[in-house]
């Protein structure tokens, strides 16, 4: 210990401990040094256990994306448990459509997606959060079918239909076009909204027949000033679609294995029904 000592005053160039025959002091430059140099060796033991936390997958940062029923129907239950089990993990939520979703998820900009339809790329891996949520029609209370229970898929035909960008939410687009084919129909498209609000204004206004999930068409009207839209069932054949935990398949972030673990395994099961 005093060669050491010896060495690191030689390093300095300052003499920290004054030596006698019965006792060894600290000098005032050594009392000085002995400050600073805890709190260094405080700040590396709170750097290793920060480093072997987050390691663990015991804290950290993650950025999830998600739409309106993931917001609903998976967010509040995993958030819980997040927070319970993993209280040092910073989550920061980022509500999208299923397309820029991916779009951030592929750039870095997300770690999480919970988003419409099982990508098929092997550049994400996926799981099933909840199956077959049914799609239905969005109209404005002045519309004809407002006060109807259902309507069958078919009857679109002689509809002006309004709808979406395919990137926007590609497995959405692709079960309502794969409905008019089974209904053995053609569509009219009267227009496009990529955003779920700004489609409720327009059908609110005009005789258009938009379209939503389940969870987002019980919510869609609540920020239309006036009487806003109204949703009625399509069957005959009833679309639907399944929503999906998606995350990059290179991605071995224990952070996100954790997220994932949170979200259970139970979930494949579950369905939304109208």
């Amino acid at each position: 210990m005093s060669a050491q000592l010896q060495k690191l005053e030689r390093s300095l160039g300052v003499q920290l401990v004054q030596r006698t025959s019965h006792e060894v002091k600290l000098t005032s430059a050594g009392e000085a040094f002995e400050s600073h140099a805890r709190l260094i060796v405080l700040q590396m033991e709170k750097a290793a256990t920060s480093a072997k936390s987050t390691a663990e997958g015991l804290s950290g940062s993650l950025n999830v994306g998600y739409n309106l029923p993931a917001g609903h129907h998976v967010l509040p239950t995993v958030m819980t448990r997040m927070s319970k089990d993993y209280p040092d993990i910073s989550i920061s939520l980022w509500e999208k459509r299923t397309g820029p979703q991916l779009a951030a998820l592929s750039d870095g900009t997300l770690d999480v997606a919970l988003a419409y339809g099982r990508p098929h790329t092997r550049q994400f891996r996926s799981r099933r959060l909840l199956a077959d949520i049914p799609i239905v029609a969005i109209v404005g209370r002045g519309h004809r079918w407002a006060g109807r229970s259902g309507v069958r898929f078919a009857e679109l035909a002689a509809e002006q239909c309004l709808l979406f960008q395919r990137e926007q939410t590609p497995a959405m687009y692709d079960s309502i076009v794969r409905a008019a084919a089974e209904a053995g129909i053609e569509m009219t498209l009267a227009g496009t909204a990529d955003d779920p609000g700004a489609a409720a204004y327009m059908v609110a206004a005009k005789p258009l027949v938009g379209f939503a999930s389940l969870p987002r068409a019980v919510a869609v009207g609540r920020g239309v000033p006036g009487p806003g839209p109204v949703a009625v069932k399509l069957f005959d054949p009833i679309p639907v679609i399944d929503l999906y935990a998606v995350w990059r398949a290179d991605d071995t972030s224990p952070v996100v294995a954790r997220f994932l673990d949170c979200l259970g395994d139970e979930a494949d099961s579950r369905r939304l029904v109208g």
